[in-house]
């Protein structure tokens, strides 16, 4: 049935649910904005500015009607004619698959600040909607999440950052977001479902598709334990343009972005650019000089956009609210020396290794005199830092 048959009876135009032939009534206004959405999420590709700005401000049966107007093209109108929301509904029935809007449960409110960023690359703005496939509780997983992001052709280093963070984080309690690619995306997935933890994995395509098809057994798994998200319809097939729009929900859902590996024009430094924009903390990993997948993250660092992390726990300071998860200041080995006091240090200082010596020279060298360069050489000889004979004085050397 085409989305001219799901038109209410009071607005022409407006796609709403199925009525039931003995109600000639109109659907709420709740439904028949949901249906709105959906029939958006249908026809409009995710992340377009324009149409999402109207729906913001005006509502999405302003929307959907001027789409089916012309207002944004032929083509979409065009689009919208021969929509038919009977078949998407039934091939989201096939998948188990669930669509929530803004004022759901489980809509993450967060997703809201995307209305304020700037656009990067012509995409922006709230979606209309979210696909969900998985057991995973959308705006609770989010609450506590990290995004874990990088390079599809990620070295072996980055590839065990990656799994190491994504297995950390998730064994204490935060939710790994990532896109389901090679590389990367990949390794912070397998370590969050080894840990047992949560992850999402939000895809350029109808959470139905699995893209690229040889990770189909990790999108079985994360549809299993955690959730797959998607604006766009299932069986929506990715494409350029949806990776960029994929990007921004990435670094909005979660509350940091964590950029392993990539190169200095990559989907990850879109992502990173998404993070800034949200007022999202941005963080990076940092690699060997000499390699092209380090470039992007050393240039952030360099540029003050990110934050240098080097482990899961650093990652946890950062994301936490202040006070929580905070990291001791990182120090040296600790040393016999650093327990003794200025004067002792100085008479410490001032014994020799390899020969042994008065303390008349001693207390010249560390300015003191003789009778304190012999209580302080008594104590020191007492804890075993220097030894003496006849000859005179000498440091003991440690090994």
């Amino acid at each position: 049935m085409t989305v001219a048959s799901h038109h209410a009876a009071d607005s022409p135009g407006r796609p709403t649910a199925r009525v039931n032939a003995t109600t000639p009534t109109a659907p709420p206004p709740a439904a028949r904005d949901r249906t709105e959405r959906l029939a958006l999420s249908c026809v409009i590709e995710g992340g377009e500015p324009a149409v999402a700005e109207v729906t913001a401000i005006s509502g999405a049966s302003a929307a959907w009607q001027q789409v089916r107007d012309g207002r944004f093209g032929e083509g979409l109108a065009e689009r919208a004619a021969q929509l038919d929301l009977d078949r998407v509904l039934s091939r989201a029935a096939r998948s188990r698959c669930r669509f929530v809007v803004p004022g759901d449960d489980e809509w993450p409110e967060r997703l809201g600040d995307l209305r304020y960023c700037d656009e990067v690359q012509r995409r922006g703005g709230v979606p209309f909607g979210l696909w969900l496939r998985g057991p995973g509780h959308l705006a609770r997983l989010a609450e506590r999440s990290v995004a874990v992001v990088g390079s599809r052709t990620a070295t072996p280093y980055g590839t065990t950052i990656a799994t190491d963070l994504g297995a950390e984080l998730a064994e204490t309690g935060f939710t790994v977001v990532s896109g389901g690619a090679y590389g990367i995306d990949t390794a912070a997935h397998q370590g969050a479902l080894a840990a047992a933890g949560p992850t999402i994995a939000v895809v350029a395509n109808g959470v139905d598709v699995a893209y690229p098809q040889g990770n189909r057994k990790l999108f079985d798994w994360v549809a299993e334990h955690g959730l797959i998200v998607s604006e766009l319809a299932p069986g929506t097939h990715p494409s350029r343009v949806r990776f960029l729009a994929r990007n921004r929900l990435i670094a909005a859902l979660s509350v940091g972005t964590v950029v392993v590996e990539a190169a200095l024009r990559s989907g990850a430094r879109n992502t990173a650019s998404w993070a800034s924009g949200c007022g999202r903390v941005l963080m990076a990993v940092p690699g060997s000089v000499e390699s092209a997948m380090s470039a992007a993250p050393h240039l952030m660092i360099r540029n003050g956009q990110a934050v240098l992390v080097s482990n899961a726990a650093e990652v946890r300071e950062l994301v936490s609210e202040s006070g929580q998860a905070t990291l001791p200041i990182p120090s040296g080995p600790v040393r016999e020396t650093d327990a003794l006091d200025p004067v002792r240090l100085s008479v410490y200082e001032a014994v020799p290794a390899r020969r042994r010596v008065g303390a008349g020279e001693i207390a010249l060298a560390a300015g003191v005199s003789v009778p304190t360069a012999l209580a302080q050489l008594g104590a020191l000889e007492d804890v075993g830092l220097v030894v003496s004979d006849d000859e005179g004085w000498r440091a003991v050397v440690r090994r």
